[in-house]
């Protein structure tokens, strides 16, 4: 069985982390922890990952708040149900839409099946999700760590956690994708954990003590 992050495990992680890092304990004894973020499993989370790419959280945030008002959760046929204006009216760009009804597509036809994937290594998860137009790194790994709770994604191509190894770590320069590799490796095996620390690090920057947006 799949270790699945829980509240619990959550601060365990944290401060087994906290005792190899001083940066991160240093935050984490001023700042505390952030709620533990979670979403339901399953085509609706998928779509509201793909929403929040490359956009802000507001925005996300309101697309979000339009596709749960016509369905909680959104199922792959309603949304192939919706027309054009109705997507449009959401806030959904074009290619967006050609993303969220392809994956919906291959769900109902069983070329993709979500709960395959929840039986995955990490790994093999996201590399069978990449198969589908409109998921890149970024989004398999925003899915598994909020909706499945894997305990081991680094999600390095997300902005806010860049910017939150940068803050805690005092960098004044973004650092490679190597080098950002190189630091997830003092987190093993609680990467999402730290991520969500970072998260949580650039969140307390802005002032916004909540955690993450999804």
């Amino acid at each position: 069985m799949k270790i699945k992050i829980t509240k619990e495990i959550f601060k365990q992680a944290v401060e087994t982390l906290s005792k190899r890092d001083p940066d991160l304990n240093k935050f984490y004894r001023t700042s505390g922890l952030p709620l533990l973020r979670t979403r339901p499993p399953g085509y609706g989370t998928l779509l509201k990952v793909i929403c929040a790419q490359q956009v802000s959280t507001a925005a996300a945030r309101a697309i979000t708040g339009r596709l749960d008002a016509i369905s909680q959760p959104m199922t792959p046929e309603i949304f192939m149900g919706l027309s054009n204006k109705k997507v449009r009216q959401i806030g959904l760009s074009r290619q967006k839409a050609t993303y969220g009804k392809g994956i919906a597509e291959a769900i109902i036809n069983g070329t993709f099946s979500l709960r395959k994937i929840a039986n995955m290594e990490d790994e093999e998860a996201v590399a069978e999700m990449m198969n589908l137009k409109g998921i890149g790194r970024w989004t398999a790994e925003v899915y598994l760590i909020f909706a499945l709770r894997r305990p081991d994604l680094w999600p390095i191509d997300d902005l806010g956690v860049v910017k939150g190894v940068m803050g805690m770590k005092g960098l004044t320069s973004r650092p490679s994708r190597q080098e950002l590799i190189q630091i997830g490796e003092l987190y093993k095996p609680w990467r999402s954990a730290a991520a969500r620390m970072m998260w949580h690090f650039t969140n307390v920057s802005r002032g916004n003590r909540g955690d993450q947006s999804l």
